[in-house]
């Protein structure tokens, strides 16, 4: 006999698998005021003197017998094991108190609907001890301009306008009591042009924000100030110039990610060195398909990734990253106009690990001085260019390089050919690159460059 409400997954399910009649757990008979074999009805009950209490509702010297219970009271009483801490709490050992705990935690997470307002979809995420926390995720895509402004639950963590053909967000739309408590917001697929500079100053917890593909041509200066953004999109709009200081935060220390692909960029405003706000702690940042011409002055960003995949980029020479010492991956795949790599044009990215130049047919080597400086190199990604053969000295200026890819399944490895260990006093090791391509290793075809 399976309890009602448990399926194949839970412990009763198991037992009925077993072709074992399945017996509920001691703790749950206690709970149901069911008595253990051989235990007597006074504890199950509450103790001696509740059978005279209750004489004259059954059998002599004990409560009513299961059997003449009411057909309410046995639902009742099936159904109690949902108070089971309560209970637990007044008449259970203290031995028995572990149970109820693990059953609670392996409960996890789970996902509920609640009323909502009419359009929307409202998703609630219980979690913690005893569900004892929740958040709403709030869905009203799709229903057009008159939804705003929308009210939501006071527990709303992400709230989604996207596809409404908005033309305008300001403070008024994103005003009420469950904004206080978010955390994300997607605007996407709109027809904003526009926002106000303080549309989302009264999001102080905002940490995500989508405003891609909408129409927008400019950002308001400090529009983000107050919110604490870790995750900004606002790819796929009509942007021609952006200020750096548009991001800068008064909650320092958190890192961002800026996503600015697919606009009209022609250029960027640093952050000015006296700002009221410091510089933005952006440490993501794609410039990918715009139209700068040249490497954007992201100085005193602490910049991490880099993409500028796409650009007309007419040349990159000396002092194109300065101040980007702490960049660790940069992709300059498919640019438009680059004809060659300048010598020492990458010698500011000392900790550089991953170089993206895939996809440039028409790039041309100027020596392998182009890569002077990039000590901390092990990844290279040549795929697509024009740049094999690779120079013999390459591996001079690339110390700590440990994979190039050269085409569509052409991967090379380090691979020190000689002077191995033990070594000779004043001996260096020599080292190749070891190519194999793997649409034909089955044959044996690999080669060292």
């Amino acid at each position: 006999m399976v309890e009602p409400g448990l399926g194949k997954g839970s412990a009763g399910g198991r037992g009925a698998e077993r072709g074992t009649r399945w017996e509920r757990p001691a703790l749950w008979r206690h709970s149901l005021n069911r008595p253990a074999a051989g235990q007597s009805r006074h504890w199950a009950r509450g103790g001696p003197g509740s059978a005279q209490r209750r004489a004259g509702a059954g059998g002599p010297g004990g409560g009513p017998r299961r059997s003449e219970k009411s057909a309410g009271q046995r639902a009742r009483d099936r159904a109690a094991w949902v108070s089971v801490p309560r209970r637990l709490r007044r008449r259970l050992p203290a031995h028995t108190m572990l149970w109820p705990l693990l059953l609670l935690l392996a409960a996890g997470e789970a996902q509920t609907t609640r009323p909502c307002f009419p359009g929307c979809q409202c998703e609630v995420e219980t979690f913690g001890l005893f569900d004892s926390f929740s958040l709403t995720r709030v869905d009203c895509s799709g229903l057009g301009p008159h939804i705003v402004p929308v009210p939501i639950p006071l527990d709303t963590a992400h709230l989604d306008l996207s596809s409404n053909r908005l033309e305008t967000v300001n403070e008024s739309v994103l005003a009420g009591p469950g904004y206080t408590t978010l955390a994300g917001l997607d605007l996407s697929h709109n027809l904003l042009t526009r926002f106000s500079p303080t549309a989302f100053s009264r999001l102080r917890y905002l940490e995500s924000l989508d405003l891609s593909h909408n129409g927008l041509a400019a950002l308001p200066a400090e529009s983000f100030t107050s919110s604490p953004l870790s995750d900004v999109n606002l790819s796929h709009n009509r942007l021609r110039e952006v200020s750096v200081s548009a991001f800068a935060t008064h909650s320092q220390g958190r890192a961002l990610h800026v996503d600015l692909s697919h606009n009209l960029l022609h250029s960027l405003v640093p952050h000015p060195a006296r700002a009221s706000l410091p510089a933005p702690t952006i440490q993501s940042l794609n410039l990918a398909w715009n139209r700068l011409h040249t490497v954007p002055d992201l100085r005193d960003l602490p910049l991490r990734y880099l993409s500028l995949d796409g650009n007309p980029l007419a040349a990159i020479g000396p002092g194109a990253f300065e101040g980007l010492a702490g960049l660790t991956h940069l992709s300059l795949g498919s640019l438009q106009r680059l004809p060659q790599l300048v010598p020492y044009g990458f010698r500011e990215l000392q900790g550089l690990q991953v170089l993206d130049l895939s996809s440039n047919p028409k790039l041309k080597w100027a020596g392998p001085e182009v890569f002077s400086g990039l000590g901390s190199l092990q990844e290279l990604d040549l795929s697509g260019t024009g740049l094999v053969p690779l120079p013999e000295k390459l591996l001079l200026h690339l110390p700590a390089l440990q994979s190039i890819s050269v085409g569509q399944g052409v991967q090379c490895r380090r691979l020190v050919r000689e002077g191995t260990y033990p070594r000779q006093p004043g001996s260096t090791p020599k080292v190749a690159l070891h190519c194999i391509d793997t649409q034909e290793l089955a044959a044996g075809g690999s080669d060292t460059l």
